[in-house]
Order: structure tokens, then C-alpha cells, then sequence
């Protein structure tokens, strides 16, 4: 257990003894599918860790429009910016299928931050690799066609959920196609076409809330 949560930015700079110590400081909890953890705009002071299963960030419009963030798994943290400044939450946090987390809250935290302060240069180190994503999605929005972005997201999260399969790269996503195209950034109408034009070129096959991918490197060329 201790070796999949390591995985995340608060632990990567502990020893095993460390790690396990600030890990049973930290709360278990087991969100089902489809449970919210917190929504945008409420006060928070906890970040989780994912130790199994999915968890998606959004945010809505006030017209009631949603857009997907981001999709994360089993060693990916979420909601560590409450715990350097606590307020409201600047996403809604919800579970894509059962999971298991486990919450640190800012109380619980500072401590280690005293003594360790490798631990808190990780967790600024993971601010800045957000920060980074979050002006790449930007400019792909801004500079790059739908087919591209399409092919970006598919390979992002082949890295992180893919599995080998028969012919190529099984990725279970659990996302419906509508959230897949809140990842794009594009209407479900176009996410349709552009997978329809994928799977026509032999790239990929589509199955309900997972792809698989088939030839890779196409998706790379078509992604730079």
C-alpha cells in the first residue's frame, strides 16, 4: 500500500518508515461511484491521495455547462492547494468509480512540514508540474485542432490507465463520451467524428467508457 501512495508528490521524498508513519496520520475513506468528496466554492483544508480506483475534476458555468479538468488514479493527489491556502475549492471533486483515498488535512500537515521540509519542496514541485499542464491544455485549446487534442488525451491517459491487450493498448478510462469531450475541449458531436475517423485509419476501437489503442504511433504523429 505504502508503495502506491509513495507514488504521490507528499511522500516521494520519505523513506519507507516516514511514509508509513504519515500515512496512518491520514484519514481512510472509500467514495463510491458517482460520490462527490467536496464541490467547487466550498471551504476546504485536505488534500487526498488515490490509492485505487478514479476520481474527476470539474468545475460548471453559472448557465450550468460543465467542464472536466482532469481524470486522476491510484498515486495521484488532488486538493493540496487548501492546505497552503485554505478557502474555497476551486473544483468539484467526484468519484468515476469506487476508490480508495486517504486525506490529510492542514492541521495534520504542518508538522511534517517542519520537520521534513523536503515534503513540502515536493509538494511545490507538484504545484509547479499542475501550473505547467494546466498552460500546455491552454495553448493545445488556443492553438491546435480538435484531432490533435483528441490524440494528446488518448495517449495521456493510455501512460497512466493503459494496459497491454491483444493488438494493442486496452485504456479504461470510465469516462462517457460526453465527459471525454469536457477533457477535449470540444462538443460530444466532434468527439464522435474525430474517434470514427481514428478507428476508420485502423488507430483505435472504441468500447463503452474505455479504447483500445492500435497503432500508437500514428496517435504520436498526429499528436505533435
Amino acid at each position: 500500500m505504502v508503495a502506491v501512495v509513495r507514488e504521490a508528490a507528499l511522500f516521494s521524498a520519505l523513506d519507507n518508515d516516514a511514509a508509513g508513519n504519515l500515512l496512518r496520520s491520514m484519514t481512510h475513506l472509500t467514495p463510491a461511484r458517482g460520490e462527490v468528496l467536496f464541490r467547487e466554492g466550498e471551504i476546504g483544508d485536505r488534500l487526498y491521495v488515490i490509492f485505487e480506483g478514479k476520481i474527476k475534476l470539474g468545475r460548471s458555468s453559472g448557465d450550468g455547462r460543465a467542464n472536466l479538468l482532469s481524470l486522476l488514479g491510484p498515486g495521484d493527489m488532488f486538493g493540496e492547494l487548501s492546505l497552503f491556502d485554505p478557502g474555497p475549492r476551486s473544483a468539484t471533486a467526484t468519484a468515476v468509480t469506487d476508490s480508495c483515498l486517504y486525506g490529510l488535512g492542514h492541521s495534520d500537515l504542518r508538522p511534517w512540514l517542519r520537520q521534513r521540509p523536503e515534503v513540502g519542496l515536493s509538494l511545490l514541485r507538484q504545484l509547479s508540474r499542475r501550473q505547467r499542464r494546466s498552460t500546455e491544455v491552454f495553448s493545445d485549446l488556443v492553438f491546435h485542432d480538435t484531432p490533435r487534442r483528441v490524440a494528446k488525451v488518448l495517449l495521456d491517459l493510455s501512460a497512466r490507465f493503459g494496459v497491454p491487450s491483444e493488438g494493442g493498448v486496452y485504456v479504461r478510462h470510465d469516462l462517457t463520451q460526453g465527459e471525454l469531450a469536457q477533457l477535449v475541449g470540444a462538443s460530444r458531436e466532434t468527439i464522435n467524428k474525430v474517434l470514427a475517423d481514428f478507428a476508420g485509419r485502423g488507430w483505435l476501437r472504441s468500447t463503452a467508457r474505455a479504447v483500445v489503442l492500435l497503432d500508437v504511433e500514428r496517435l504520436r504523429r498526429r499528436a505533435r
